[in-house]
Parts: structure tokens; sequence; C-alpha cells
């Protein structure tokens, strides 16, 4: 029992389990919808990066390596100035989705190093050049590339050749919950001395400003090593420090003569400092106030070469005389030496140092991806920011429908800058992840997402804020069951509570899945989106001309793995409570139907032994879209193991179970259940032995959906035989691309032409096991195809988990498939132990592409160390 799991212990007993404070701090505010008062909903355009130092966020803040109480009222984050910049470092730049020639991209080098379930202990890098910012390099180069060529990133625009960069470290260790000691370590790698200016910030979220019975917070000085922060509803704070050259003070409030050319009340406004530091303009002002709603000491150096300058900092509820005692550093070693033995107690007892840093920093980034997220859609559709007027236009413009929904809580979002929203079903996923090191909160962010204040009257899950009525996979029962088990596996038992709690509402939104997106009554789905992108020919959100019908192999494929989930819930609820056994009766009857749709209705294709969607035309015979992508391998993943125990133990549902298969066999109607050998356990799956041996030859195909480091979302195939088809004299084309999309579908920001996805990858691998653990070792398949070399499917499962794990291993020379052109950087001494958990990976070579901290959904990566490594 470690020092962690303690705490966390004592955190499960809370309502919500969730320490007061951590890194809930986002690293993106503006662009997001929530900031975006335009008729037109241009958030990009309407809150730009350019307004973030000078305007007052209305949902949230932004900061460097910043933490937060979970309410968000009080903030501190670093800033940081190399006497050469045009603008205070206070958050990170990167290019909108106009901008960028494969939308928006961050671009900044920053790492999240270590952190701890309940954050007693986390550490970040910054790394900040001495020289200019690149910021029109970066903007003018991306802007005139093409979708054929690659980002133009900060590593492309040398300013870190020559080292001439600092790396600022910046970390937290608790005293306990309220008492918080801060490190900030700046390392010069240059062999030349350079100045650097660092301001670690203390500011209050501005909510006064829009709701007048809030009480205006204020942080007031004490001496010239404390102030003391006084909120409403926080209480009171003190931030200690030393050896400040100065303290400034200013408000967090919007710089309406800079933006708008109108007068302001006050000179102490939100980039009061900007202007102080890079300018000069009213420093002395700044300094001689002794109270606002923003303080920063400062700290001016000039840091030798390959030197270094250490700033602490402690922020705590207790007034304490000597917050700096003579042993104090010692607490930053305590909180890492328990961290260490925590995820000792998490990593396999066969791991290799490699993939134990690479299962951390996993965790890491997926820890500090926690945000505060607030947005109540009623309120924002029907009030101002304060500098657009109330129109009609947005009252019936975006996510209008959802009215009812108001989110204000600590969520796992996929990324702190690209992504500094929720997207559900992503977060299904990042709780999958998180089971491992911290199960109550997972179980908890999953019913979160189910409550009335989330979900639609109607049943359905929000998707992202960009468009909550999107469709997304109904991935939710999956990892409701993944979090269980992973519970179960460490614990012992199971917690049948929480599964309980998620199945009555997760009944709610099969419901709406059956009712609104099966529109033949066939139980075939047109789910749409669907998750992937332009995946395939068109996009499979819009209307079709001509009443033009899309059924698709995946939503069919999504709808019978949701039916075996539910089944699969109803079965381990009902070992405890035979309420339930109905309840698994009536899925297991859906997935029948299901499957028997998806094999018998034309989405098999005899012809080419592959699932494809279907297209309906007006007046023609339905036909096949032959796209070779995942959706023709989605059909693999609804597969479950019934044991003939838990047949013994339901009678009831076993009567059922055999009676259905009577009849149906009686009647010559397919059947999904399947047995072999002398055992009486059960395999429920969408694809019968003799499919699952057509589809693996084509996943197992090194030129076609097999690479080096995993599965691609299409076959490389469609390199050479790109697939076209006319509709109404509009020519429609999906072709192979390894890297970035070359497709303008949905802003250019389009990602799963052919790249290696990570939770397609990790529902592939476990899909597999579980046939592996049904058919046993006997049964094998070529593996590569074309190699002669045979393995079983628990073997097969490895060799994809081994591949995918190659992206991020070092190889003999130290490289990883990850950084690819950026390995120089990487084989600095100071930069070898630094991983990117990125959004998707090139389908030939496995580098890092789209979001570079998408440690969401690719923090399955430290699931898959669990369970392969």
């Amino acid at each position: 029992m470690t020092a962690e799991q303690l705490r966390l212990d004592e955190n499960a007993k809370k309502e919500v389990p969730l320490e007061k404070w951590g890194p809930y701090l986002t690293e993106r505010q503006w662009g997001t919808i929530r900031e975006d008062y335009s008729e037109g909903g241009d958030a990009w355009n309407y809150f730009p990066h350019d307004h973030a130092r000078s305007r007052v966020y209305r949902w949230g803040e932004d900061g460097l390596a910043g933490i937060s109480d979970y309410m968000q009222n009080l903030c501190f984050a670093v800033a940081l100035w190399n006497g050469k910049d045009p603008i205070l470092k206070e958050r990170l730049f990167g290019l909108t989705n106009s901008e960028g020639n494969h939308g928006e991209d961050v671009k900044e080098l920053y790492y999240y190093l270590d952190n701890l379930p309940t954050h007693y202990y986390m550490k970040y890098l910054y790394k900040y050049p001495q020289n200019e910012y690149p910021y029109l390099d970066l903007l003018e180069k991306n802007k005139n590339r093409t979708k054929q060529e690659t980002e133009y990133e900060i590593l492309d625009t040398g300013i870190f050749n020559a080292n001439n960069y600092f790396d600022v470290y910046v970390e937290y260790a608790k005293n306990n919950s309220e008492d918080i000691f801060i490190k900030i370590e700046i390392v010069n790698r240059s062999a030349e001395a350079a100045p650097i200016t660092v301001l670690p910030t203390l500011w209050f979220y501005n909510k006064w400003q829009y709701d007048p019975t809030v009480q205006k917070p204020s942080i007031n000085y004490i001496n010239d090593t404390t102030v003391k922060a006084m909120h409403q509803a926080l209480g009171e704070y003190y931030l200690y420090f030393k050896d400040a050259a100065e303290i400034s003070f200013t408000d967090n409030e919007t710089n309406n003569e800079r933006l708008y050319a109108k007068a302001n009340a006050t000179p102490f406004v939100k980039d009061a400092f900007h202007d102080a530091i890079i300018k000069g303009a009213n420093k002395e002002a700044l300094i001689e106030r002794k109270q606002g709603t923003k303080c920063s000491p400062v700290y001016n150096y000039t840091v030798e070469g390959n030197g270094s300058q250490k700033i602490f900092l402690r922020l705590s509820t207790d007034v304490i005389d000597q917050p700096f005692a003579a042993d104090f550093e010692n607490i930053f070693d305590q909180r890492k030496k328990e961290a260490d033995e925590f995820y000792k107690s998490v990593l396999p007892q066969n791991a290799t140092e490699d993939l134990a840093t690479i299962q951390r920093q996993a965790f890491a980034g997926l820890l500090w991806s926690k945000q505060y997220y607030h947005y109540d859609v009623a309120r924002w559709l029907s009030t101002s920011d304060g500098i657009t007027p109330i129109s009609n236009e947005r009252s019936g413009g975006r996510n209008s429908s959802w009215k009812y929904l108001k989110n204000q809580d600590v969520i796992i979002m996929p990324d702190k800058w690209e992504y500094p929203w929720y997207a559900s079903w992503d977060s299904a996923f990042h709780c999958i992840a998180m089971a491992i090191i911290d199960p109550v909160f997972s179980k908890n962010q999953l019913v979160l997402l189910m409550r009335e204040w989330y979900m639609d009257p109607s049943g359905q899950i929000p998707a992202y804020e960009w468009n909550f009525s999107d469709v997304n996979p109904p991935v939710h029962a999956f990892a409701a069951l993944q979090v269980y088990r992973t519970e179960k596996d460490v614990k012992g038992t199971g917690d049948v509570a929480f599964l309980k709690k998620v199945f009555q509402k997760l009944i709610i939104n099969f419901t709406w899945w059956i009712n609104r997106k099966d529109a033949n009554g066939n139980n075939v789905f047109e789910g749409g989106f669907l998750g992937l992108d332009n995946i395939g020919v068109f996009n499979r959100s819009i209307q079709l001309p001509d009443e033009t019908l899309l059924e698709q192999s995946d939503g069919t494929s999504w709808m019978g793995m949701y039916a075996l989930n539910m089944m699969d819930i109803a079965l381990e609820i009902a070992a405890a409570d035979d309420a339930f056994e109905d309840a698994a009766t009536k899925f297991y009857e859906h997935f029948v139907i299901i499957a028997e749709s998806l094999n018998e209705m034309g989405l098999w294709n005899n012809e080419d032994n592959f699932f494809y969607d279907v297209l309906c035309l007006r007046g023609q015979e339905p036909f096949s879209l032959k796209v070779r992508s995942v959706v023709g391998l989605i059909p693999l993943l609804a597969v479950s193991i019934v044991k003939e125990e838990v047949l013994d133990k339901l009678g009831d549902f076993k009567k059922r179970i055999q009676w259905l298969s009577n009849y149906r066999k009686e009647n010559n109607e397919f059947l999904p259940n399947q047995q072999h050998g002398d055992s009486n356990d059960m395999l429920l799956s969408l694809v019968h032995e003799d499919r699952l041996k057509y589809i693996l030859q084509r996943l197992l195909d090194e030129t076609e959906f097999l690479s080096q480091g995993g599965i691609r979302a299409l076959s490389k195939y469609h390199e050479q035989h790109p697939y076209f088809i006319d509709i109404d004299a509009t020519t429609y084309m999906v072709q192979y691309d390894p890297g970035d999309s070359t497709s303008g579908l949905f802003g250019g920001n389009s990602n799963w032409r052919g790249p290696i996805w990570m939770p397609m990858n990790y529902l592939i691998i476990n899909a597999i096991k579980k046939y592996g653990e049904f058919y046993g070792d006997d049964w094998k398949v070529e593996c590569p195809k074309g190699s002669g070399k045979f393995l079983n499917l628990n073997e097969v499962a490895n060799e994809l988990a081994r591949r995918i794990l190659f992206i991020f291993q070092k190889d003999q020379n130290n490289n990883k498939a990850v950084f690819a052109n950026y390995e120089w950087f990487y084989q600095k001494p100071e930069n070898q132990g630094l991983l990117l958990f990125h959004e998707y990976f090139h389908g030939d070579t496995g580098r890092g592409l789209g979001a570079s901290h998408q440690t969401g959904w690719t923090a399955l990566v430290a699931d898959i160390i669990r369970t392969n490594g």
C-alpha cells in the first residue's frame, strides 16, 4: 500500500473523488466555442491568440504549466520573457484551423514529465528559445504550404539548432491538499550566458464581470515575500516566495483601449505585465500598487552557459512564519519517491526500463490533461460577452438544441491545447487508461457523461462542443466493462453498483441509437460520421442527394458491439442480482438480429470477402463501396465469450439462448453462436470462423493494413488503386495517405485516410485476444501474410501490441519512430528521455502526427503495456 494509494483511498470516500488543486488550467481558452459570440460561429477568428493576453475570458482561464482549484477561482501559472520576444510568453502559441496546411496545430515544445492521480507530485517541461520566437515564420510558411506537404514545425525554423534555449522545469509538491510547494528551474542549454525574466503569476478568474452577485476577490501585498489572496467562496490563500526583484499588481480586466480603441477605466488591465516587462510602460505604478486580481513577483536573471537558476514558491491556506525552512526542498524528493513507488506497483514486473518510461509519461500526459470545463449552453446562447450584441442568428445557431446542457466539472480532456474540450467517446478511452491508476475517478467520469446535465433527454450523449449533436461510436458500455475489469483485476472484486448505475443510463442511450439511426428498421445502421473523419469516399455526416442512403458496416458493427457489451454487463450484474437476467436475454436477442443483418443483407461482399458500406441510390440496386478501411474491420470488435459456468448459473438465460438457437436452426436463419472443440463455452461474434480467416488475411498483410507501427486506418492497396465513384455528376475519391490527409473535408483537419490510430488498434488487439481465448493455441494464421510464419491468435495480438510499442521504443541507435525527422533533437542528452503521444501516427513510418499531446486516447498504450508488456 503506497502513500499515493492511501491518498486515493481517502479521496474515494468523497462524493466527487477530486483533489481541490490540480492541473485544471487549460493551455488554450482562446479560439474555443465557449468564447465565441460571433453570429457565424467563427471561433478561431472571433477570439484569436493575439487577443488572449488582453481580453478577459468568459468561461475559463489558460496558462503555461499552470494549476487551479477545481472551480478555477484562483489560478497559478508561469510567464516568461527572453528579452527579445514581441510578447510575454504566458500561454502556448499555435495556428488556427485556417492557418495550418492540415488544420490547427500547436507550435511549441512542452512535455508532461510526471504526475500522480492526486497531483501531490507534478512535473512539466517547457523549452523556451533564447532568440526571438518565430511567430511570423511559422504562420507564413504553413499558410503557403499545400496539403501534400508536411507541416512546418518549430523544430524546422532552426531556432533550436545551436542549443540556444532554456529548459524551464516546473514542479509541484503538495504538503497537503491546500499547501503546495512550487519549484521553477531554468536550465540554460547554451554554452553562452543568456537573460530571462520569469513571472510566477497568481490571478483570479474574472467571474464578477458577468455576474453582479459575485463579490470581486483581491490579492493584497503583505510584505516583500508574501501576498494574500482573498475569495468569497474559496477563502484565503497565501503565496510565499523569496528573492524577487519586485512585485507587480494589476487586474484581470480587458484592455479595451488596445483591442477596441475604447478608453479603459483603469490602466491596471490584464496585459499590463506584458507592457511593463517588454515596453517598460507603467512599470512603477504596477510595483507601487499593493493589491489587484492578478499578481506576480518578478525575477530577472542572466543564466550562465550550461548553468541554472531555481525559484521557489509556496501556495497555502496557512499563515507560516518560515515558509521555506532549512529542509523544505526535501518535499520534492519525498513526493518524487512516492511517485516512483506508486508507478512501480502499477508496472508489469517484466517490463523494461524503456516500457516503464513510456507508460509513466503516458499517465503523466493523461493526468495533466484534467481540465476545468464550464459551458452553460442556454446562458451562452442568450447572453452577450459585452463585445458582440445578442442576435437571433446566435440564439438558433450552434448547439441551440442543447439548452439544458450545463457543464461545470473537472474532466479528462483529449489535449490541453488542440482539444481543450471533452469529446465523449474520447473520454471513454481516457477512462480505460485512467482506470489502471485511479479507477474511482474513471468510474466517476463515465457516470458524469450520462448525468442529466450532460445527456440529452432523448438519450444522446453529447459528442463535443463543436457539434454536440454529432454521432460518435457508442463505446461507453465497452469502457465501463474495461474499467470494471481493470479494477477487479487489482482488487479481486468488482464494483457491481457502478455497473448498475451506468447500465440504467446506457439503456436510454442504446434506445436512442435504435430509434434514431436505423431508417429502414432492418437493424442496419446509418450512424454517419462515427468518428472516422474522411476515411470514406465522402463526408458521412451530410445528407446525400435524392434520399440516397448509406448503410454502414461500421455503424451496424458498433451497434452489435454495443448490444454484446450490454449483455456482458447484465450478465456480470446478474451473478449478484438475478433481476438483471432478463436484460441479458434482451440484449442477446438484439445482438442476434444485428448479426443477421450485417451478415445477410449485403454488407459482406462475397467477391472480395470483406465488409463494406452499401450505397442505396434511388432507382438502382444497392451496391458496395469497395473501400478497404477499418469500416470493414470493425465487425471484429463485437465478440464475447459466455462461459459454461455462467450459463449453468443463469438458467433462464441459458434456456432462452437454447430455444432461440433451436428455432433459428430449424428455420435456416443466421445464428452468431459458435462452439469449438470439447468446450461448452459459447462465442458470440459478428464474424463467423470462415469470414474471420478472410478478414485476418487482409489485416495481417503488410501491403494492406499491417504496418511496422500497427494497423492502418486505410489499406495501402488504395495507394496504387484509388477508389472513385460518381453521384449526380460529382466524382468522389478515396486514396491512401500515410500521413496527414490531403482532403479538405472537416475543415482540412481530417486525419483518418491511412495513418495508425491508437483506439482502433487497441480495440482490435482486445478482440483478437478474445478470439484467441476461444479458439485456443491450435487455431493459427499466417502473420505477416506471405512470411510463412504461423501464429495463434494470442501471439497475433502480442505481435500487434509489439508493433504499436515500436512507435515509442528506442531502436538499436536510440531512435524512436515517433520523432522521425526530429531525431537530431531528441538525441541530445537532455532530450533522450522525452516522449510525445500524438493523435495518430504515419501509416508507413510510425511518425507522430496531428495533436502532439493527444494523451487522451493515445494513453491507451499504457494499457497495452499492462496487458501485453
